[in-house]
């Protein structure tokens, strides 16, 4: 389940990112999320 979520947001920051509509760096914050969920998920297996 957090392996989907960790797509959907890289997925989206790919696209915000390409498009160069980035909300003043808001989709950013969607790569730091992603990140930091992977590495918890990590962590706890």
């Amino acid at each position: 389940m957090i392996w989907t979520i960790i797509s959907i947001l890289f997925i989206v920051w790919l696209v915000g990112f390409l498009t160069k509509f980035t909300l003043g760096g808001f989709i950013h914050l969607l790569l730091v999320a992603g990140l930091i969920l992977a590495i918890y998920n990590l962590l706890l297996t």
